[in-house]
């Protein structure tokens, strides 16, 4: 009670003058601070304004870059897989769900299946495909002059078209290669590797997928051949390994030569970038958004190698020379 009252008084002295500034503050400022409120709003409304003007021309560009460099083909679009995405998205949905949860589940407690002349069949057709893939280009007519004479500034479809479409068919064929590739991934699953089954494995083949499927149905150039035609070179050496691989361990002997896949994977990358950053730099006539979108694809992809090399095959021989 003794310090009650003026303890009151106090927090009544301090209430009344808190509300007085209150107060204070919604009184008309001064001329002076009414000038500086000013040049402020004006200079916001005058960033704001800047700001959105640069969006909006943005924007202009970007939708007059997508339309100049989409391209629209009633019967490339009209071919399997083509006309939506929802075919492709459905089979990595069901792909994905299967290798990285239904699958290891279902193998958990059950011994691998033995699917050896199932792998021996599909690495002998995968071999015997990609292989017809390369030949495809060589023995289209016409098709190598023209891409050769035409490397940088190809042609117009209209100009063109009977060569274009026979050069989509080589692209959708690539593209259904890279569909039957995902069962490369099932198999390890249903033999019980998971540990093949990795992030770079993964991202690998469903990238590949969609990046193959949007090249098709809305760039349709020519710029991704040269790397289509080596990666299936590639992938013919790639399958023949494991064709001879899946004989037996008494092949093992013979195969050597496994890290230097790996390598020429490896330079196939180094060749996709250099090839693609030369159409870039020469200002070439090719779609120069999917361009950058490749380059940098093909760079993380190159990453991925570089470090699945050095992890699988400098441990190995770090382990070999310290064993010694």
């Amino acid at each position: 009670m003794l310090f009650s009252r003026p303890l009151a008084k106090l927090v009544r002295y301090y209430s009344v003058t808190i509300q007085n500034e209150s107060d204070r503050s919604h009184l008309p400022r001064t001329d002076g601070n009414l000038e500086n409120t000013s040049r402020e709003t004006t200079m916001a409304n005058m960033t704001q304004a800047k700001l959105n003007h640069f969006m909006s021309e943005t924007q202009d560009q970007l939708l007059k870059l997508f339309e100049k460099e989409l391209v629209f083909d009633e019967v490339v679009d009209s071919w399997p897989l083509m006309s939506t995405p929802w075919p492709v998205l459905s089979i990595l949905s069901m792909y994905l769900f299967f290798v990285l949860k239904l699958g290891p589940n279902m193998m958990e407690n059950r011994k691998p299946f033995n699917i050896k002349y199932v792998m021996l069949l599909y690495n002998a057709i995968q071999t015997l495909y990609n292989g017809w893939l390369v030949c495809w280009f060589f023995i289209t007519p016409g098709a190598v002059d023209y891409h050769l004479n035409h490397l940088c500034h190809p042609l117009p479809r209209n100009l063109n078209q009977f060569l274009i479409h026979e050069l989509n068919k080589g692209s959708w064929f690539f593209f259904l290669s890279k569909v039957i590739d995902l069962l490369d991934t099932v198999f390890f699953v249903l033999r019980k590797k998971q540990s093949q089954v990795s992030f770079l494995h993964v991202y690998h083949h469903v990238n590949m997928v969609i990046t193959c499927w949007a090249y098709l149905r809305f760039i349709k150039g020519e710029q991704l051949i040269f790397g289509g035609i080596i990666n299936s070179f590639i992938h013919t050496v790639m399958y023949s390994y494991y064709f001879l691989s899946a004989l037996g361990p008494h092949m093992q002997k013979y195969l050597w030569w496994k890290k230097y896949l790996t390598r020429m994977q490896i330079i196939q990358f180094l060749s996709i970038m250099t090839y693609n950053a030369g159409l870039y730099s020469f200002n070439c006539s090719f779609p120069r958004l999917f361009m950058l979108y490749v380059i940098a694809d093909v760079t993380l992809f190159l990453y991925l190698f570089l470090m699945f090399y050095k992890r699988t095959y400098e441990q190995k021989l770090k382990t070999k020379v310290h064993v010694n």
